[in-house]
C-alpha cells in the first residue's frame, strides 16, 4: 500500500518538476526576446513580458507545491524539529490539518470564485481570458491537498527495520 503511495508521489513530482523544467525554459526564451527585441531591434515585443509574468506566476505556486510536497516550508521544518520526537506525529497532523483549511479555503474555493469573476476578462496583450492565468490557484491548491495526504500516511506508514542476513 504504501510503495504504491510512494510510486505515486514520485510520479507527481516528477510531473511537477517537468512542468518547472518547460517554465523555466519559457521565461528564459520569452525574457531574452524581450531584451533582444528592445534593445537590438528597436522594436519591443508586445507579448513577452505578459507571458513572462504569467509563466512566473504559474512557475512559483508550481514550485511551492513541490516544496510543500517534499516538507520544505519554513515554517513546517522549524515547529517540527523543535518538538520532542514522540510527539512529532500528533503535531505534523495539526499542521495538516491546518493546512488543509487554509488551503481549502484560500487556494482552491478562492482560486475557483476568483476565475469566475475573471472568465470574461481578457489580458491585454495575449488576449486570453484572465482565469487561465488564476487556474494555477486551485490546480496548485489540489496538488498540496494530494501532497498533505501523501505525507500523512508516510508518517503513520510503519517503519521496517531490516536486519542484515534476514
Amino acid at each position: 500500500m504504501y510503495s504504491v503511495l510512494r510510486q505515486f508521489k514520485t510520479i507527481l513530482d516528477k510531473s511537477i518538476l517537468t512542468f518547472c523544467g518547460i517554465a523555466i525554459v519559457t521565461l528564459v526564451v520569452t525574457v531574452t526576446w524581450q531584451v533582444f527585441s528592445r534593445y537590438v531591434l528597436n522594436d519591443p515585443s508586445s507579448f513577452t513580458d505578459e507571458l513572462a509574468r504569467y509563466t512566473m506566476i504559474w512557475f512559483g505556486l508550481a514550485g511551492a507545491s513541490y516544496l510543500f510536497g517534499k516538507n520544505g516550508h519554513l515554517a513546517i521544518t522549524l515547529f517540527i524539529g523543535s518538538v520532542k520526537a514522540k510527539h512529532r506525529k500528533y503535531y505534523h497532523v495539526l499542521i495538516n490539518l491546518v493546512s488543509v483549511a487554509f488551503i481549502s479555503l484560500a487556494m482552491v474555493k478562492g482560486g475557483l470564485l476568483l476565475m469566475s469573476r475573471t472568465m470574461m476578462q481578457f489580458s491585454p496583450a495575449l488576449q486570453i481570458p484572465m482565469a487561465y492565468v488564476y487556474l494555477i490557484l486551485p490546480v496548485s491548491g489540489v496538488i498540496m491537498l494530494i501532497y498533505l495526504a501523501l505525507n500523512t500516511a508516510e508518517v503513520f506508514a510503519p517503519t521496517q527495520n531490516i536486519k542484515e542476513g534476514q
